[in-house]
Order: structure tokens, then C-alpha cells, then sequence
């Protein structure tokens, strides 16, 4: 567990943490070995017997020496790629989702997780969609998840502008390589032409530097637009951005 330890000897005298049975020799004969078995697994194999595509499948593997393609048979119990094969077994599988999902270690967890749980030891046919239905009908979760937000409803696209340059968008591309100190680019579209700018910046950088640029680089050519489209960056939301378009009276539309 990628501990740091230093193995130190010890007399025996001194020893007295070791267990004293391991230091009594053992003259009695072993007479008998315990072994637990699973009542469940007991009754899925029985459960075999009434599934038809179990049966075949069990006919298959026993003429193939107990091992065929992705199937595998192992005291009795049908395995599917290393997972126990539930069939179509409903009782079986109900009480496996209930175990999974509704139990105390179940933690009633969502659609995915219970899934994913249940995948890595049993497999049966549609098992997906049967774990959709079974959480998607527990109570609990209806009473404890209920989703609080609101339809989204339907789109609400910009308008089309009447003459280029008159809307433009912002936004910065980030993340990518230095070159030449700048790591950032401020990508400035029209919204009419899709023509684009692309003016190269240097982190850490400022509301007022942003503003220079875009003065020193698209005012020039095609002066100030009706509407400037961004996200809520802090730098389009910061007060030299709305002092600025106050002055040029131009609109911040913060969509």
C-alpha cells in the first residue's frame, strides 16, 4: 500500500504480539473442513431448468466441455464472459436490483451507477433496460430526486443583422501553445458575414488591454457595432467594459 516500514527483529522472548497457537504443534488429525454455500445461487441454478435459453445453453457447454464462445460453466453456474449468467430468471433479477439498488449497501444511486454495479458480477438479456425501469420506479428516489428546474422550452435564436458589422461576437480561445509570449487569441466574429478577426493575447491580461485591442484592431476598420454578443466572462462583465460601451453608446447585451 506503498507504505514506508523497516522490518525489525525480535527475540522470542520479547515477542509476546505473536499469536500463541502458532507456536503449538498440532499432533490431532484434521477430521473435517466447513464450507458456506449460497442459498441463492442455489436457486438461480435451479431457476435454469425454466428458462428455455438456459437449458440450451447448458446442453451447449456440457458437450463442449463446460467452455464455448464468451460462455463458460463453472460448478453448475453459467458464467458470461466471467459474470454469472442470470438468464431470464425475473425473480433472480429482481432481487439483484433490489440488493443493488434499495438495499442499505444499494444507497439507492442513479440509472448508471446501478448499472454499472450490477454489470461487473451478472449479466441477463436487456439488463440495461430492465435497471432503467427498476429505478425509475422506485419510490424513494421519485420522492427524494424530483428535479426542481423548469422546461427549457423552445430555442430563442438571435435576429439575422441588417448590414455587417453592426453585431459582433467575443470570446477568447485558451490553452494553447506559447508563441512568441502569446498564449491566448480573442476571436472576434460579424455576425452578418462570418468574417472573422483573430488578435493574439498575452495571460495574465486586463478588461482595459481587451479594449485596446479591439479599438486598435476592428474600430479601425469597421468602427463600433450596434451590439457586442460574449459570454459572462468577467472581463466583458467588469466595469471598464460597461463604462467604456457607455461612453461609445454602444449596448452590452448580456445573453
Amino acid at each position: 500500500m506503498d507504505l514506508s516500514f523497516t522490518i525489525t527483529y525480535k527475540k522470542g522472548i520479547t515477542n509476546a504480539a505473536a499469536d500463541a497457537l502458532s507456536r503449538c504443534a498440532t499432533t490431532e488429525p484434521l477430521c473435517a473442513i466447513s464450507e458456506t454455500t449460497l442459498v441463492w445461487m442455489d436457486r438461480l441454478v435451479a431457476g435454469y431448468q425454466d428458462d428455455p435459453q438456459a437449458t440450451q445453453l447448458l446442453q451447449q457447454l456440457v458437450l463442449s466441455n463446460g467452455t464455448s464462445k464468451d460462455y463458460s460453466l463453472q460448478n453448475g453456474v453459467i458464467r458470461y464472459k466471467g459474470r454469472i449468467w442470470v438468464g431470464n430468471n425475473k425473480v433472480a433479477q429482481q432481487h439483484i436490483m433490489q440488493a443493488m439498488h434499495s438495499s442499505g449497501i444499494g444507497g439507492h444511486f442513479g440509472i448508471h451507477v446501478t448499472y454499472s454495479r450490477i454489470k461487473q458480477l451478472f449479466a441477463w438479456p436487456k439488463m440495461k433496460q430492465d435497471i432503467q425501469d427498476y429505478v425509475k420506479s422506485c419510490s424513494i428516489c421519485q420522492q427524494a430526486k424530483v428535479e426542481h428546474v423548469g422546461l427549457p422550452g423552445l430555442l430563442d435564436p438571435l435576429p439575422v443583422p441588417s448590414q455587417p458589422w453592426t453585431v459582433v461576437s467575443l470570446d477568447f480561445i485558451e490553452g494553447i501553445p506559447q508563441s512568441n509570449r502569446y498564449n491566448t487569441i480573442l476571436v472576434v466574429v460579424d455576425k452578418f458575414t462570418k468574417y472573422g478577426h483573430f488578435i493574439p493575447l498575452a495571460h495574465p491580461y486586463t478588461a482595459l488591454q481587451v479594449a485596446q485591442l479591439y479599438l486598435a484592431n476592428i474600430y479601425k476598420l469597421h468602427g463600433l457595432p450596434q451590439t457586442i454578443i460574449s459570454d459572462r466572462d468577467r472581463i466583458f462583465t467588469s466595469k471598464v467594459w460597461q463604462e467604456l460601451f457607455k461612453l461609445t453608446d454602444t449596448q452590452l447585451a448580456m445573453s
